[in-house]
């Protein structure tokens, strides 16, 4: 069972400044967040807040300049990229405004992909379980370029739930679609990761979506603004 003090994430103090052509940009400045087990919280701000720098931070897939991060309780910077990869496995999903299917799989194959990985015996009758969860099982041997933007990102948000994870990261998942699509997508997130019990940490411009999550946290130069 997991220690309920422990959250799944913790940023402590966090700085991260990055190299360009002009010199050196801080995108991160003291930033500090607390998710906890099952929460949801939505990361908005303008363009150049450092919300997706957060999740990448967060994910353990940038290293901060300075402060801490913490999944499931372990200091990131006490591992490694290889001790990094394992503590995420079949711990921590990320879906993106993108999709990132893998476009020589199918929808099935993309979904079974991580529970395979991970060694699970079962991982093509859970992908096609979690296919039919987002409505899709007809289109389970379809390839990313057979389907449309709105069943991507239903396969991906399949693939990133299928391991019930117990933290899902989504940066603007909802970004590449239309109105519609949009909708559809964000209450299978929301309706999913409560099902799953997965904490979820969302960036998004749309105010809407961030109404629906349990807490807000506003990013303004790097740092989340007094509530």
């Amino acid at each position: 069972m997991p220690d309920p003090s422990v959250p799944p994430l913790l940023l402590d103090d966090v700085y991260l400044t990055l190299p360009s052509a002009a010199g050196p940009v801080e995108i991160l400045r003291g930033l500090s967040v607390r998710v906890d087990e099952g929460e949801r919280v939505a990361l908005v701000g303008p363009s150049g807040s450092g919300k997706s720098s957060l999740i990448a931070v967060a994910a353990g897939l940038e290293r901060p300049t300075g402060g801490r991060v913490e999944l499931f309780g372990r200091n990131l910077a006490r591992l490694d990229e290889d001790g990094r990869a394992r503590l995420r496995r079949g711990k921590v999903s990320l879906v993106f405004q993108a999709f990132h299917l893998l476009p020589n799989m199918t929808a099935a194959e993309n979904v079974a992909a991580p529970l395979e990985i991970a060694g699970r015996p079962d991982a093509a009758e859970t992908a096609r379980l979690w296919l039919e969860r987002v409505g899709l099982s007809a289109r389970a041997r379809h390839y990313p370029h057979q389907l449309s933007g709105g069943e991507q990102q239903r396969v991906a948000l399949a693939r990133a739930l299928a391991p019930r994870p117990a933290l899902l990261f989504a940066d603007e998942p909802t970004g590449n679609l239309d109105a519609a699509n949009a909708a559809h997508v964000a209450e299978l997130m929301f309706d999913l990761a409560a099902e799953t019990g997965s904490a979820l940490v969302l960036v998004t411009h749309d105010e809407a979506l961030a109404a629906r999550a349990d807490r807000t946290v506003r990013l303004r130069d790097g740092r989340a603004e007094a509530p």
